[in-house]
């Protein structure tokens, strides 16, 4: 039987109204996306784009006002989907007064794990997520931003998830705790979990995702392969070592002539960041156009309105 894809949204909207009824905020606008199994993708936009509404609208707590997504098969929100999937949003509001430990056991409870299997993974998880033996007995009032994250990611794997929502997995953490973040999550894809993580930290999502896409005022304005994205295709370098003065004069045949050792024949890249801005300056520009088909629109909020991503 072939499983379902992880994720998939036609059409997806949803638009904020205000007191009156009055459509307010398009916070996010005919989404069409489908992630595949086993795979990190990643969401990206600035502040406003609709990061945060689509993982809610992923979650069921929120109902789009058009369009339909299918989570693992299944609509958003049911027991069915629940159980089968984990979520760390950007702040984790943990009970400040259990330990590490105990925060791992209570919501092991609340899927019903027994004694021995909440035990023993709850041993299981705070190893992975590097919290040791004293961090773990501590209570979560007194944990760092870091050891938040950390315990934060550990409750969000009580349930062995198919599927991982993770909303700013690294915000907050140092330069290490980063690096440690971003290979748990490399590992996490290893063990065959699919992974949809929203970030404004490009460089992160660089480092770790297959696929990205990118939102801007409610709208995916570019998707596909990390370096597919980023490939420079009319821009063709050579990397070589061992290359004489007169050689690096040649072009690649010349090179390999003088004895020259070609490294690499290849198109090289551009930066995440540099793509990022490209896109979210170039739908700003394409809307401030006076007699653009795409301008601001009566019912559009203005650039900066939409706080409810």
């Amino acid at each position: 039987m072939v499983k379902p894809q992880p994720v998939v949204t036609e059409g997806l909207t949803k638009v904020y109204k205000d007191f009156w009824g009055r459509q307010k905020v398009h916070a996010l606008v005919r989404l069409d996306l489908a992630l595949e199994p086993g795979e990190v993708f990643g969401l990206l936009g600035p502040n406003g784009s609709g990061k945060s509404t689509t993982i809610k609208l992923l979650l069921g707590l929120i109902f789009p006002t058009a369009g339909r997504a299918r989570v693992l098969g299944h609509t958003p929100g049911t027991p069915a989907v629940n159980q089968r999937i984990g979520y760390l949003p950007e702040e984790s509001y943990l009970h400040r007064f259990l330990t590490g430990e105990e925060t791992v056991d209570f919501y092991g409870r609340l899927f019903g794990l027994g004694r021995r299997q909440r035990r023993r993974r709850t041993a299981e998880l705070l190893d992975l997520v590097g919290l040791d033996h004293r961090a773990r007995l501590r209570q979560l009032k007194e944990y760092s931003k870091g050891m938040s994250r950390r315990i934060g990611l550990a409750q969000a794997l009580v349930n062995d998830p198919e599927l991982l929502l993770l909303d700013e997995p690294t915000t907050g953490l140092d330069p290490i705790g980063t690096r440690e973040m971003k290979d748990l999550i490399v590992h996490l894809k290893e063990q065959g979990r699919t992974i949809l993580l929203s970030s404004h930290l490009l460089a992160d999502v660089q480092d770790v995702c297959d696929r990205i896409g990118i939102l801007a005022r409610g709208e995916l304005r570019e998707i596909g392969r990390v370096r597919d994205l980023l490939l420079i295709k009319d821009v063709f370098q050579l990397r070589a070592k061992g290359v004489s003065p007169q050689a690096a004069e040649f072009i690649i045949a010349a090179a390999r002539s003088a004895g020259a050792d070609v490294l690499t024949a290849d198109h090289p890249t551009t930066t995440l960041e540099d793509l990022f801005l490209r896109v979210v300056r170039g739908e700003a520009e394409r809307r401030n156009a006076p007699h653009s088909p795409g301008g601001r629109q009566a019912d559009r909020p203005p650039h900066g309105a939409g706080e409810n991503e």
